[in-house]
């Protein structure tokens, strides 16, 4: 049997995101080289009959931050949980459609869903350090699983601390639980054991709600440094965080894409009115 040239690039495609692929990949990759696009075709959403998320299309560009917002329970987390295939964990959850890094669709049957989470990682809406470990274990646990070539444990987690903007207030107490820093520092300590496996984009579902303003600050600061090595999707619910943080806004109602343009036409010159009436704060 011949083998077609879609064939061929989906099977190189999908040894880069092999387990194997993955643990060999310079540790300059992720910062040398240009982040994945990630692009949803047709993706509908399911929890049992809940139809949560309806025939999505939408294009997140490389290096870019994109911010979904939209009122509660309009998919926006469903969504973006779809994009590592985390949506799939949920008891009577399913999705359908495509999602493509690059042109690799994750949903297809050859795609190994845990590389795909090696390289789309995940920051939750309250930090959540391993409870049991130090500062230095939690980042280096995706490490240890994932093995670390050309640079050792200890000057890779030291990398991404800095990375993260924690190095400094936390070089003296590595051996320390990571529960015990602050909120701020926990959300960024999860950013940095995020970073560590070198992935090629970072979901973050609502990282700041639970922070209090120079927290926040703090991870919007760092959000803008990790785009130039990073694709970057932030659900939020708060309208000047994503005005100050995202170069394109996605608005959702009820499971729907009503609006995707750049940031400030969504929030100055939005083209329909239900984004108007949200950004300005007549409802949600």
């Amino acid at each position: 049997m011949s083998t077609t040239t879609e064939d061929t690039a989906l099977e190189s495609s999908t040894q880069r995101l092999s387990p194997g692929a993955m643990a060999r990949r310079p540790r300059s990759r992720a910062r040398d080289a240009k982040a994945r696009s990630v692009t949803l075709e047709q993706l509908n959403a399911y929890y049992g009959t809940n139809h949560a998320v309806k025939d999505l299309d939408l294009e997140f560009a490389p290096n870019d931050v994109t911010a979904i917002i939209g009122p509660s329970g309009c998919g926006k987390s469903t969504m973006v949980r779809c994009i590592n295939r985390m949506h799939e964990e949920v008891p009577g959850a399913r999705a359908t459609g495509s999602v493509k890094l690059d042109q690799v669709d994750v949903y297809d049957p050859s795609v190994d869903v845990v590389s795909v989470r090696r390289t789309v990682g995940m920051v939750f809406q309250k930090p959540n350090p391993f409870p049991t470990m130090s500062v230095f274990d939690n980042v280096a646990a995706g490490l240890r699983l994932t093995g670390v070539r050309g640079i050792s444990l200890k000057d890779r987690v030291e990398e991404v601390l800095h990375a993260a903007g924690l190095w400094e207030e936390v070089k003296d107490r590595l051996d320390a639980p990571g529960i015990g820093l602050s909120g701020g520092q926990q959300q960024r300590l999860c950013i940095a054991r995020t970073m560590a496996t070198e992935p090629e984009v970072i979901l973050m579902d609502e990282p700041c709600s639970a922070l209090d303003p120079i927290a926040t600050l703090r991870i919007e600061e760092l959000i803008e440094d990790l785009k130039r090595r990073y694709t970057i999707v932030i659900v939020t619910h708060n309208m000047q965080q994503a005005a100050r943080v995202a170069d394109r806004t996605a608005f959702m109602l009820a499971g729907e894409l009503v609006e995707f343009t750049d940031t400030d036409t969504i929030f100055t010159t939005p083209a329909d009115e239900r984004t108007e009436q949200y950004v300005t704060g007549k409802f949600g």
